[in-house]
């Protein structure tokens, strides 16, 4: 399994690998040296495909390309970042580690260019696990940027296991034996769907095996008064600089207390107002239904944490998947959206109110354990009959 990105992206893979060793599988996971304690939690085989130094720099410097609004940026931010020496370190392990006949790749949807390789070199199935709909409806245009921008970097790496240059970019980024999304079929009608065939595996919290140990303070402010509101724009950079300026702004006007769960302490308001607590981390599990609300940047796994549990929803949300998702949501009346042009604290106030004052509807079918063990068998399936050892080659 070959996975990046932050907690939102990791996490489940680590519940999906935890289901397939469960089912009497070896699992090694390739990402971050950051989530080595995570993946050896769950029994997992790990290598690291970075240090913490360096998955800290590229999370900043991802955060400055945000604004960015030349596409050969996103070339030097690869440049800049050690990327595509990644991408080489990452194709070698894969094929090195390959058993013909017993091995399964399972990579990103939008980011798996080392398993799209090493499938291609070693004829092995791979899988790719989409975290929400808009990274398979988005796979052309990242298709056609690749293209623009990363076309010579992708084919050395490719060369380094005797294969040619992608010819047909959009039929390569599209070529995995099989693609399951990690989300439920409701969520999947609630806006443009998903490409036919696809397996849907309901959601995988990726919080779900995580440590439920509420830290002490926050017990007592759950504890003692009205219940405060969760803000949280996920473990990662890529948020618009407004966020968490305007979601705090708001809710202290309104005069009520609030828990921001925000790792990079940069990126929360300094001083926050009276009622307001910054925490680096929060388990969303124990305490999401003892909060009267959560406002949050549309990510798949709060929005999914914050369904299981029947909170209410305010959602800022800016950039790659978040604006879809959130828009899934207000459809079925189980979210209050901002889009990023309305980011004033009297909006997002009059969001929270609206929030706070509307019944949740009846839940949804949210899957916790199930969503994994579903994507795990998608998985194994593939070991099987026609699929095995049927390796495309997409050359120009």
């Amino acid at each position: 399994m070959v996975v990046h990105g932050t907690d939102g992206d990791v996490l489940p893979f680590v519940r999906v690998g935890r289901a397939l060793r469960a089912r009497g599988h070896d699992v090694t996971v390739l990402s971050h040296e950051y989530y080595r304690p995570a993946v050896g939690a769950a029994g997992l085989d790990f290598v690291p495909v970075d240090t913490i130094a360096e998955y800290e720099y590229h999370l900043a410097d991802a955060a400055e390309q945000a604004d960015a609004t030349r596409i050969e940026q996103f070339r030097e931010h690869f440049d800049r970042t050690g990327l595509f020496t990644q991408l080489r370190f990452e194709v070698g392990e894969l094929v090195r580690r390959h058993r013909p006949g017993e091995t399964v790749l399972v990579g990103a949807s939008l980011s798996g260019q080392s398993a799209l390789i090493a499938a291609e070199a070693t004829g092995a199935p791979l899988v790719c696990l989409a975290h929400s709909p808009f990274q398979l409806l988005a796979r052309d245009r990242v298709a056609w940027l690749y293209s623009q921008v990363l076309a010579d970097r992708i084919d050395t790496a490719r060369a380094d296991v005797g294969l040619p240059p992608v010819g047909d970019w959009s039929g390569w980024m599209s070529s995995a034996h099989r693609y399951v999304g990690l989300w439920p079929s409701w969520f999947d009608r609630a806006g443009t769907a998903s490409p036919p065939g696809t397996p849907l595996a309901g959601f995988v919290l990726a919080d779900a095996d995580q440590p439920d140990e509420v830290p002490p303070e926050v017990a007592r402010l759950l504890a003692d008064g009205p219940p405060p509101l969760l803000v949280s724009g996920g473990t990662g950079r890529l948020l618009h600089r407004a966020f968490y300026r305007s979601a705090v702004a708001a809710i202290s006007s309104l005069g009520q207390r609030a828990l921001l769960a925000v790792r990079h302490r940069d990126l929360v308001p300094d001083p926050l107002p009276p009622g307001t607590f910054w925490f680096p981390r929060l388990p969303f599990r124990a305490i999401a239904p003892h909060v009267a609300a959560v406002v949050h940047h549309g990510g798949i796994g709060t929005l999914g944490r914050a369904l299981a549990s029947g909170t209410p929803q305010v959602i800022l949300a800016s950039g790659l998947d978040r604006p879809d998702n959130a828009d899934r949501l207000a459809r079925l009346g189980l979210a209050h959206p901002l889009s990023e042009p309305d980011w004033t604290a009297e909006a997002v106030a009059g969001a929270v109110r609206a929030a706070l004052d509307t019944p949740v509807p009846a839940r949804p079918e949210v899957a916790g354990a199930g969503g994994a063990d579903r994507a795990a068998g998608a998985i194994e399936a593939v070991l099987g009959g026609a699929l095995s050892g049927s390796g495309r080659t997409l050359s120009r």
